[in-house]
């Protein structure tokens, strides 16, 4: 046993001691905590890595499976590339065959053309041929009032000279009055100049141009032809013009015609009427000038208002009618972009509606074609 003066040494030695392995121990345990740190810390990293490493994974997948399919469609469209090279092979010795054709085609498509011009070209002249003869025609119609238009101006003039020749034969040679005679024959020379320069220019065949006409100059210049025609026949004529003077781009004998066409027509519808009238009423509408000729006759028959312009068709007597001029007529004014209608009611006569478009500021064009 040891002694009492050594235990209490021993004892300060041995607490001494223990004190330096408890701190021994807890460095040891502080460095263990931060180990377990530092190891839960590199596991929470790990887990992360090992996400991210799923993540990339499953990109990886996605991509591969994308590849694939691109590895897919582009062997299809290889595939297709090699059928669309062979198709078009093929479609290029089909169009070398369709080229040989369109040649044959187009050679025949040119004999063709020149088959329908000449064709047209004859059509064109038949169609002025029969234009021509329905001028003559017309004029045949109206022998007897253009002859009584020339009758009254010759007569005038042999009866001015008549009075110089008295006036010379008694030895009268006042100036002032062999003058004013002369000058009342040279008037009459001139009525009788334009009268006859209107009928070879309405009955000649010319070239069809266009130019700037002013509508009611032409409703004039056919109520010229006709005046005595309507006295002779006892029909009264109403006229209402516009304040304006409408001007149309057409031919101005073209248009004489159809307007003198539509007029005889209107005499004829009332040579068993009592109460004669024509009236013509003129006016604007729009981009149009309209032209109405009425008459006061018995009236176009139910039914026959679709048939009245067509070739042939005549509502006259056999031997009274060629049933050409309404024909010529409707072409004229088709050839002129308008239109041409008829309105009726039995026993309260017929009205023709002439509708043509107002010249604008466009240059004429050189025919009617």
């Amino acid at each position: 046993m040891p002694s009492n003066g050594d235990d209490p040494e021993r004892l300060r030695e041995r607490i001494a001691e223990l004190e330096r392995h408890v701190q021994d121990e807890e460095e040891h345990r502080r460095s263990l905590l931060h180990i377990m740190g530092d190891l839960n810390e590199s596991n929470r990293r790990l887990a992360n890595q090992r996400k991210a490493m799923i993540h990339i994974l499953g990109d990886y997948e996605r991509d591969r499976r994308s590849l694939a399919g691109q590895t897919e469609r582009l062997d299809n469209s290889r595939r297709a590339l090699l059928n669309i090279l062979k198709d078009s092979h093929e479609s290029n010795l089909r169009l070398e065959g369709s080229r040989k054709a369109m040649i044959h085609i187009m050679g025949d498509l040119r004999d063709t053309t020149a088959v329908i011009e000449r064709r047209e070209h004859e059509l064109r002249d038949k169609q002025e041929q029969l234009v021509q003869a329905g001028k003559l025609a017309t004029l045949g119609e109206l022998t007897t009032g253009v002859a009584h238009e020339l009758n009254n101006p010759l007569n005038n003039i042999g009866l001015f000279v008549g009075n110089v020749l008295d006036h010379l034969h008694a030895g009268e040679l006042e100036e002032a009055r062999l003058r004013r005679d002369l000058e009342k024959v040279v008037e009459q020379v001139q009525k009788a100049t334009e009268i006859i320069t209107h009928l070879r220019t309405f009955g000649r065949a010319a070239p069809v141009t266009l130019e700037r006409v002013s509508v009611q100059e032409v409703i004039a210049r056919s109520l010229s032809l006709l005046q005595e025609q309507l006295r002779l026949h006892q029909i009264e004529l109403e006229l209402e013009l516009c304040p304006d003077d409408p001007v149309v781009l057409g031919n101005p004998i073209q248009l004489e015609q159809v307007f003198i066409n539509l007029l005889t027509n209107a005499r004829d519808a009332l040579e068993q009427i009592e109460q004669r009238t024509i009236s013509i009423e003129c006016e604007l509408a729009g981009d149009f000038v309209r032209v109405a000729f009425r008459d006061s006759g018995s009236g176009i028959p139910d039914g026959l208002e679709q048939r009245i312009f067509d070739p042939f068709f005549t509502t006259k007597e056999v031997g009274s009618g060629t049933g050409l001029g309404l024909a010529i007529a409707y072409g004229i004014v088709k050839e002129h972009r308008g239109t041409i209608t008829v309105a009726s009611a039995p026993g309260r006569g017929a009205c023709f509606l002439v509708e043509l478009p107002l010249a604008g500021d466009e240059a004429p064009e050189e025919a009617l074609l």
